[in-house]
């Protein structure tokens, strides 16, 4: 037998993007002949079968990955029955899991109430065997962008609770960043946080779920504590990263922030942020958030952002790094609605009436819920601005959907509006800042 020529094939590509009776014309007039192909050269690892630009990819891999940098991540929750154990209010919840313990009504029954069916892994009958009325386990979730709710988190009723994670978001005060390995969306935007865990589809993807890596670690010994009483922890950092960080910038790493009267500087000259001589965890989470935020940085590595974990560019200097961590800083206390600049709503609420969410409409910088009332004065950048493959502002809205939004949901929504604008605006100043 002849030896195989070991020459790799031609890949020819062509992309038609049409609806179908335009597809079909094109057919019926082109052959593969008169068919203008672009000619394409897979490389390893991936060989895509499609025009994909990799520019900069050189100066791209120089940074450092995130599901690298924090070493113990996790996909959100997955609890395979949300609208069971997941609900906006904790009366409804907890009423509805004391009705599922309830040993007055059959198995049968309790399915045919709350719509839940056994699968290969769970069974009702099981989970009430097992598990038991806890007033105590309920707690938040971040369900999807700027919408926390609450949930029963007990592995008797959830499916994958990815405790091994979720424990230090659990445990005391702590910060979560939400990120995802792939995305098929055109313009990146798949970062964010929480300080809670989240749900598998926290954000929104064709290619992959939801990741989020706590910023600490707490003790598995739930009497291991400090002095002042609170439990000890530690940053999910890798530290021959923060260790190679450091040495870029020439500061000291501190495990925790130094409240602000005890920060050092060197010689004091102006008491400037770029004269500071150490920086904690907060500080290298707030650096990161700003450069995933630069419309430049999204721009200019969208193609490798789509395929795999986001990487981050080492700060290359003091200067530009306390500048990043200012501006990122900002868009995350924005982000957890802590800032004050939330409570200074742009928006208003003028018109009375039952409150009830129906069908939405944007119309001239109005948001109506109903026939009747909405939201006046929403910048069309708010309305249409994307997180993580969602639209915040219409997501909101969208899951509320027949219910009444009581005055505490009016105010909320104002501050997703403001929260929407103000990052936008701090995207731009971002960009004013070279990174790299």
């Amino acid at each position: 037998m002849e030896k195989q020529n070991k020459k790799l094939a031609q890949v020819l590509h062509f992309d038609l993007y049409e609806k179908r009776e335009e597809k079909y014309n094109f057919l019926t007039k082109n052959s593969l002949k008169s068919i203008v192909w672009n000619e394409l050269n897979p490389d390893e690892p991936n060989y895509y079968l499609m025009k994909k630009n990799f520019d900069g990819m050189t100066q791209y891999v120089e940074g450092f990955r995130l599901d690298k940098l924090f070493e113990i991540n996790s996909p959100g929750i997955k609890t395979h029955r949300d609208n069971f154990v997941i609900d906006f209010k904790k009366e409804t919840l907890l009423e509805r899991i004391f009705d599922f313990f309830d040993s007055n009504t059959n198995d049968a029954d309790i399915g045919r109430i709350f719509n839940l069916k056994d699968n290969r892994d769970w069974s009702i009958s099981t989970a009430r065997k097992n598990g038991s009325y806890t007033p105590s386990k309920v707690t938040f979730i971040g369900y999807r962008p700027f919408d926390n709710q609450y949930c029963y988190y007990d592995s008797n009723l959830i499916d994958f609770g990815r405790e091994n994670v979720m424990q230090h978001l659990l445990k005391g005060d702590n910060i979560g960043l939400v990120f995802a390995r792939q995305s098929t969306d055109e313009y990146w935007t798949g970062i964010q946080l929480s300080k809670f865990m989240i749900d598998n589809r926290f954000h929104f993807s064709y290619k992959g779920i939801s990741q989020q890596a706590p910023l600490y670690l707490y003790s598995e010994i739930n009497t291991q504590q400090t002095i002042d009483h609170s439990l000890k922890r530690t940053p999910n950092l890798n530290p021959e990263i923060v260790k190679e960080i450091a040495k870029n910038l020439s500061l000291g790493f501190v495990p925790e922030k130094e409240p602000e009267g005890n920060v050092c500087y060197i010689n004091n000259p102006e008491v400037r942020d770029d004269y500071k001589i150490t920086f904690a965890p907060i500080d290298l989470l707030d650096y990161i958030y700003a450069v995933l935020h630069s419309p430049t940085y999204r721009e200019k590595y969208k193609e490798f952002l789509k395929i795999d974990f986001p990487r981050v560019p080492y700060p290359k200097d003091s200067r530009t790094f306390w500048q990043l961590v200012k501006l990122g800083g900002e868009i995350r206390q924005i982000h957890l609605l802590e800032s004050p600049t939330v409570e200074k709503y742009i928006t208003q609420y003028p018109i009375d009436g039952n409150n009830i969410v129906d069908k939405l409409k944007y119309k001239s910088g109005k948001v109506y819920i109903n026939e009747n009332q909405y939201f006046d004065n929403v910048p069309p950048i708010a309305w249409e601005f994307y997180i993580g493959g969602y639209q915040p502002a219409q997501k909101w809205l969208k899951d509320r959907k027949n219910r009444k939004l009581e005055f505490e949901d009016v105010q909320h929504y104002q501050k997703i509006i403001v929260a929407l604008s103000e990052t936008d605006r701090l995207m731009q100043a971002i960009d004013l800042i070279e990174i790299e």
